[in-house]
C-alpha cells in the first residue's frame, strides 16, 4: 500500500505499507481514502512548529473516503442511532479525525473535542495520506449527495462552526476574524450564517479580495497598510467588534488581538501556536473581556455542516484552488507553503 510520510520538517518520502489484513472489530470500518485536504496543521508540521507533534508522521486528517468494509455486526451494534445506519460499503463519508476515549471528564460532559486522551489522525497518530485506513465507524459521517471534495472540506468547516458556537454570536453584531486562511474562512462562513456583520483582517491582499469577492464579506482590513484600530472604529462607529476570532496560529497576532474587542466583548482563540501569549492586564480588566479557546469540533458539527452543504446554504466551490495526486505531494507540498502561490485550499487526490 502506497503512502506519503513526513520524516522530519521539510522532508516527505514515498513509502510502502503492508496491506490491511487485520480482522475488523465490530465498531471499525476499512475505508479507501480518495481526498485529503491540506490545512494549517499540515503546513505547521512541515515547517516544524506544530505543537503536540512528533516525527515521522503520515499526515492527513481532512478526509473524503469510501467505505470498503464494516466490521462484524456493525449495523446491529449501532442500530438506529449510529452514523452508519443504512450506509454500507460503497458509501462516501467525511471522517471526524478526533479519536477520543469516551470516559474522561471532557467526554462525559459531551466535549469529546478536548478529550483528556485525545489523538488526532495525522497529528498524534498516522493519518490519511495513504490508500486505505481503519477508523471507528462512529467517526464516519456519510452523505449520499456530497462529492468527495465536499466531504474532505467538512472538517475544516467544522473548526469554524465550533468556534462560532463557542462565541454565541448574535444577529447583527460586529465580528472580526483575524486570518483569512482556511480556518478563518470557516469562521467567516458560520459567522455570516449566524447573521453577524463580518470584518476580516489579514496582511495578504489576495486573500482579502477572495473574502470580499467570493464570500461576500462586507468589510476587509489590510493590516500591512491600515491602522487596524482606526479602521475598526470607523466600521463600527467607534464601538469596536464585540467578538474577535484569531485564526492565525501566530503568537504576535494573538497577543495583538487583545486590543480589538469592544468593552464587554470576547476573544476567541481558534489558531494554535507553540509558545506563550502575553497581554496587558489593566487593559484586559478594564474592558472585562472574555477569552475562549476553541479546539477541534464536535460530532454534531459534522452532521450540521453536511446538511447545510446539501441544502446549498454553504457553497464550497470557491475553496479548492490547488490540486495534486498523492504521488506528487513530495514535490508539490513545499510550493503550497509559499504565500505568493495563493493557496486557499490544496486538495490531494489519492
Amino acid at each position: 500500500m502506497k503512502a506519503i510520510r513526513l520524516e522530519e520538517p521539510g522532508r516527505f518520502t514515498r513509502i510502502s505499507l503492508e496491506p490491511v489484513t487485520a480482522v475488523l472489530q465490530p465498531d471499525e470500518a476499512l475505508v479507501r481514502v480518495h481526498r485529503i485536504g491540506v490545512c494549517g496543521t499540515d503546513i505547521h508540521a512541515f515547517r516544524g512548529d506544530q505543537p503536540f507533534f512528533t516525527y515521522p508522521r503520515i499526515l492527513g486528517h481532512e478526509l473524503g473516503v469510501e467505505v470498503l468494509e464494516l466490521g462484524g455486526s456493525a449495523f446491529a451494534s449501532y442500530g438506529a442511532t449510529g452514523p452508519a445506519e443504512g450506509f454500507g460499503p460503497g458509501g462516501y463519508c467525511a471522517v471526524e479525525p478526533y479519536l477520543n476515549c469516551g470516559a474522561c471528564i471532557a467526554c462525559r460532559q459531551g466535549k469529546p473535542n478536548c478529550c483528556v486522551r485525545l489523538s488526532v489522525l495525522g497529528v498524534h497518530v498516522d493519518g490519511g495520506m495513504r490508500e486505505t485506513l481503519i477508523v471507528p465507524i462512529r467517526k464516519l459521517h456519510p452523505s449520499k449527495n456530497l462529492t468527495l471534495d465536499q466531504l474532505a472540506l467538512v472538517e475544516t468547516l467544522a473548526i469554524g462552526c465550533h468556534a462560532v458556537d463557542r462565541a454565541g454570536l448574535e444577529k447583527g453584531e460586529f465580528v472580526l476574524v483575524i486570518g483569512a486562511g482556511p480556518i478563518g474562512l470557516g469562521v467567516m462562513q458560520f459567522a455570516i450564517e449566524a447573521g453577524a456583520q463580518v470584518i476580516v483582517l489579514d496582511i495578504n491582499a489576495q486573500r482579502l479580495e477572495f473574502c470580499r469577492r467570493r464570500l461576500n464579506v462586507p468589510y476587509v482590513i489590510d493590516a500591512s497598510r491600515e491602522n487596524v484600530l482606526a479602521a475598526l472604529a470607523e466600521i463600527t462607529t467607534g464601538d469596536l467588534p464585540t467578538a474577535v476570532f484569531d485564526a492565525t496560529g501566530n503568537g504576535r497576532s494573538m497577543a495583538s488581538a487583545f486590543e480589538y474587542p469592544a468593552n464587554g466583548g470576547r476573544l476567541i482563540l481558534v489558531g494554535l501556536f507553540q509558545g506563550e501569549i502575553t497581554f496587558n492586564d489593566p487593559n484586559f480588566h478594564r474592558r472585562e473581556l472574555t477569552i475562549l479557546a476553541s479546539r477541534n469540533a464536535r460530532p454534531d458539527d459534522f452532521t450540521r455542516i453536511i446538511a447545510l452543504i446539501e441544502a446549498k446554504r454553504i457553497d464550497t466551490s470557491p475553496w479548492i484552488t490547488h490540486r495534486a495526486r498523492l504521488s506528487d505531494v513530495v514535490t508539490e507540498f513545499a510550493l503550497w507553503t509559499k504565500a505568493e502561490i495563493g493557496v486557499i485550499k490544496a486538495m490531494i487526490e489519492a
